[in-house]
């Protein structure tokens, strides 16, 4: 009997759970643990993969949501500045400070607008200039001044700009640059996420693929995708962290509820040498001429752009089209003119249906990113109260999951144990941050293992610090490289498909791995990957090729407009 074979076993035997979370995205798998870490048990359950929603399909930002201010969001451009620090601080394998530059191309742009907006007035932003963004920057350093984790921002005038920049618009004015922060490996901090929750507590468990079917005599109908079998449950509390999919799960649970207003955004994964270079290293945030912010960093080799912010009725239905590719094409002509992209550079092409509160107003980019607990008490037919989470971004997470976490423990009338603010995350334990520590880590775990420093240092970005466990139990032996993908070893493979909840390729290449990101999700590479998965799995032939074409359809980039 298998992992999950054994929890689905165990929950049939005793269906009584103090709390089951619905969704395994961040806010899930935060919660997930921040309960694990107080003692509580808890039954983790995804209708998908885990991270399959939006938590895998966002811009990669760690950051302190700059353009809120507009909006009167202090609380929550301070929130974000926090949270941000803390995961520098505590997932610093994963998270690191990012340069960012503006380019403005007017002084006193966008004060009037910006004015107006400030105001409570729903109004479409537009074009900012040097002061209204100057004062903005001058509030985040403001905010970060006792927490400083980055450098403070400067403006750097026209000619300096250019010279530093010489791809970009000639027409700016001047540029601004200040630091927020990205996140490399943003799917698999949510599995360390689960795994530490694990750690604390073995009675909490998370099974993927596992969706809800209704309410039957009291206990909610979890049905098995693999077997279609089902099982059921009886939580004291229920929360539903579903993001965009908030409304449509509290319908299978009975309760009819208007939550969500989400938006889709979609990004594309480029590979421009010219690009790469032209971005010294940094991303550009800047503004379309609709008043909508885009972005583009460079991401390991690749480069990384978007996005859009259109509104949909049904997150299933979310994906990347035509349009959408041909107009952020458009909105980087307006940054780096000279640099005409072909199609044929993109690599892959994501999109995630943002979980944001329903809004009656015309002007997407006003909606509030902050989050919020919606409460629905027990009923003759339910005896367990559900809390829909809603709203939320990366940023903020675990101060989403902390506020949750008060609001079910109370309910069970248990108290807290302990503070998340510093606790390490996966891998970010004990984390050899700085190059000095970075160099005595591998050449000490090169002694260990008797792998060469160069894999050291790639497991070392891949999965933190704890990639000494896994160097140490592999060894060289274990290290056979792939032959599509010499990057990758069968060993690391094996033991991410036997160790980390894979049930398809998908989960590995897109989710467990960046594989499909940097765009090497091609067909001889998933076939060695399926082989290698399905000898742990027990997948035979077919449906080893079956799984190959499933991820090649998951990959495939959208076919230009006719």
């Amino acid at each position: 009997m298998n992992r999950r074979q054994t929890i689905l076993q165990q929950v049939r035997t005793n269906p009584d759970v103090p709390v089951l979370i619905l969704g395994g995205g961040v806010n899930g798998t935060g919660l997930f643990r921040e309960l694990a870490l107080q003692g509580v048990g808890c039954l983790l359950v995804d209708k998908l993969d885990f991270v399959a929603g939006a938590s895998s399909k966002s811009s990669r930002m760690i950051h302190g949501g700059l353009r809120y201010l507009e909006n009167r969001e202090f609380h929550l451009v301070r929130e974000s500045l926090f949270e941000r620090n803390r995961l520098l601080e505590n997932a610093a394998h994963y998270v690191a400070p990012l340069r960012t530059t503006m380019p403005l191309f007017s002084y006193f742009g966008g004060l009037a607008r910006s004015a107006l907006i400030f105001s409570g007035l729903s109004v479409r932003p537009g074009s900012r200039g040097v002061v209204p963004v100057k004062m903005g920057l001058a509030f985040y350093d403001f905010v970060t001044r006792k927490d400083r984790r980055t450098p403070t921002h400067f403006i750097t005038a026209k000619d300096e700009s250019l010279r530093g920049m010489p791809g970009l618009n000639p027409n700016i004015a001047a540029t601004a640059t200040y630091w927020d922060a990205w996140i490399t490996q943003a799917e698999r901090l949510c599995i360390e996420l689960i795994q530490d929750a694990r750690v604390a507590d073995p009675s909490c468990r998370a099974l993927n693929y596992v969706r809800p079917r209704g309410i039957d005599g009291g206990a909610v109908v979890l049905e098995d995708e693999a077997t279609g079998e089902t099982v059921s449950v009886r939580p004291q509390v229920l929360v539903n962290a579903t993001g965009a999919w908030v409304d449509k799960t509290n319908e299978q649970l009975g309760i009819e509820t208007r939550y969500m207003g989400g938006t889709k955004g979609s990004h594309l994964v480029i590979d421009s040498r010219r690009l790469h270079e032209a971005l010294d290293g940094r991303m550009v945030y800047y503004q379309h001429a609709d008043g909508r912010v885009c972005i583009v960093f460079p991401f390991m080799d690749k480069v990384i752009m978007g996005s859009t912010d259109i509104r949909v009725d049904d997150p299933d239905a979310a994906a990347c089209d035509a349009d959408e590719i041909a107009y952020m094409f458009t909105t980087l002509r307006g940054v780096f003119p000279g640099i005409d992209l072909p199609r044929e550079n993109i690599v892959f092409v994501f999109c995630g249906v943002r979980p944001l509160p329903a809004s009656g107003g015309g002007v997407l980019a006003n909606v509030s990113r902050g989050h919020t607990i919606r409460t629905t008490e027990p009923d003759g037919n339910r005896a367990f109260p559900v809390y829909s989470l809603i709203g939320g971004k990366w940023t903020t997470f675990r101060a989403f999951a902390e506020e949750a976490a008060d609001r079910v423990l109370e309910r069970l009338g248990a108290e807290r144990r302990c503070s998340t603010e510093h606790t390490p995350i996966g891998g970010g334990r004990d984390f050899p941050s700085d190059p000095e520590h970075r160099d005595a880590w591998i050449a000490r775990v090169a002694k260990a293992s008797d792998l060469d420093e160069t894999r050291l240092a790639t497991l070392l970005r891949r999965y933190g610090a704890a990639a000494e466990g896994r160097a140490v139990q592999t060894g060289a032996e274990g290290e056979r490289p792939l032959e599509t993908l010499p990057d990758y070893t069968v060993g690391e493979v094996e033991r991410i498909a036997a160790d980390e909840y894979v049930e398809h390729l998908t989960d590995l290449v897109c989710r467990r791995s960046i594989i499909a990101l940097l765009g090497n999700a091609r067909r001889d590479v998933l076939r060695e990957l399926a082989a290698v998965t399905g000898s742990v799995l027990g997948w035979d032939e077919a449906y080893r090729e079956a799984e190959v074409e499933t991820a090649l359809a998951e990959v495939r980039v959208p076919a230009p407009r006719a």
